[in-house]
């Protein structure tokens, strides 16, 4: 019956973090153990005694505050110094600055709503279809899950008890792989339809734009080396990020306004409550999960069918690819990774950080797809223009994700090179 309800629930949209807490809740009152609601709230809080969790509020608070300080555009900038002149150049210049943009970051979501904003209207004016230049500031948002610091990779590294610093390691290779992939894709296309011929900056205005993006660029640098280096932790790489962002912001841009701040701080509050919340639910649904011993019975299941890890990791991708299509990413990993991550070590031997990537960019494929594809709307509600007109423009970048996590399911070692 617990099944059931679980899946009714689903359907008919109630919230994830309330669908894992209630399923739990009915497995207890069905089981007849009824002592164990002693001890629920103790099991939720539980869930969050863990100080990797710190980080995804304080990613969060370096977003806004970039936003905020007049960082993001500085960035664009710098980008453009690059990679401005080439025919197309605009939409590199939008690849490589939504890079730096997952340097920060960490959420696609967030990192489509801010590069919408900044790329899109100035794409347009150029010459741009519409629609493609919507496609691929949405496209660049599949980079924040891969390129540290990543939310999914802090959560993900939680659930699976291996240190994030490592889980972050693991995404570099993946993240130039598929952020390489998506310029051949923009070069490709490009030869195809013809795009504006790009303008390079001038000695002057490469410079300025290049010293200008110095203290913005100070951030990525603190969170990506600080653990690098074993200088700090994720968390303590997040915390000294904010404070960088705050200072130049405030100090050093002069757009940082105090009066910001309590705006900043709530929706920081909001937003990473919703995914604190799910996780300790989470905590009490390893309950059903233990109890009806959802892994192992899996566990045989899959194993009767194939004893390859590759074919192993093509059927996952396949469910995972439309499990992201109904339900959030980061929901996503909270619900499958106590199920399927112990099949994938244990009966596979799969690396635990190989498996970490596959999965967090998998899901986060759902962002862009039909029928929840909140970076889809997102995108769409941003640019002005139909989600359906987005997917036509955004299916070679959707091919070229495929194609990555197929070569991340056949070799191991461009997940583990950094990590292990």
């Amino acid at each position: 019956m617990t099944p059931l309800i679980f899946a009714f629930k689903l359907l008919i949209a109630v919230p994830v973090a309330l669908v894992l807490a209630l399923t739990a809740i009915w497995y207890i009152w069905e089981s007849g153990n009824t002592v164990l609601y002693d001890s629920f709230a103790q099991k939720m809080f539980a869930g969050l005694e863990n100080y990797g969790l710190l980080a995804i509020p304080l990613f969060m608070l370096t977003g806004e505050m970039m936003n905020e300080g007049g960082m993001t555009r500085r960035l664009i900038n710098a980008a453009r110094v690059f990679v401005g002149g080439f025919r197309g150049g605009l939409a590199y210049i939008n690849l490589l600055a939504n890079m730096f943009m997952a340097a920060i970051i960490g959420s696609a979501t967030a990192q489509i709503a801010v590069m919408a904003r900044a790329m899109n209207p100035e794409m347009e004016k150029e010459g741009y279809d519409k629609g493609f230049a919507a496609a691929t500031t949405a496209a660049g948002g599949l980079l924040a899950p891969v390129i540290p610091p990543s939310m999914m990779f802090v959560i993900y590294g939680v659930l699976a008890q291996i240190p994030i610093g490592e889980m972050f390691l693991a995404g570099v290779l993946p993240g130039i792989l598929l952020a390489g992939s998506f310029a051949a894709v923009i070069f490709l296309v490009g030869l195809v339809t013809g795009f504006p011929k790009g303008g390079w900056f001038t000695r002057n205005e490469a410079l300025s734009a290049l010293l200008h993006c110095l203290p913005a660029a100070l951030i990525p640098m603190a969170i990506v080396g600080g653990i690098v280096f074993g200088i700090a932790t994720p968390t303590e790489s997040a915390a000294i990020a904010s404070l960088i962002a705050f200072l130049i912001g405030w100090l050093v841009y002069g757009e940082l306004k105090p009066s910001a701040f309590i705006d900043m701080f709530r929706r920081t509050a909001v937003n990473s409550s919703m995914i604190i919340f799910m996780i300790a639910a989470a905590n009490v649904f390893g309950w059903v999960i233990i109890y009806e011993a959802l892994p192992q019975k899996l566990a045989a299941l899959i194993t009767s069918v194939t004893s390859d890890p590759l074919l192993f990791l093509l059927i996952v991708n396949l469910v995972l690819l439309f499990v992201g299509m109904v339900i959030d990413g980061i929901a996503a990993i909270i619900l499958i990774s106590p199920i399927l991550l112990p099949i994938a070590m244990n009966d596979f031997n799969i690396s635990p950080y190989q498996f970490g990537v596959v999965m967090c960019l998998n899901l986060t494929l759902g962002l862009l797809t039909p029928p929840v594809g909140v970076g889809l709307y997102i995108a769409s509600s941003m640019s002005g223009v139909s989600a359906g007109r987005i997917l036509k423009s955004l299916w070679p970048f959707l091919l070229a994700v495929t194609i990555i996590l197929v070569l991340l399911s056949a070799f191991p070692w461009i997940s583990n090179f950094l990590a292990e």
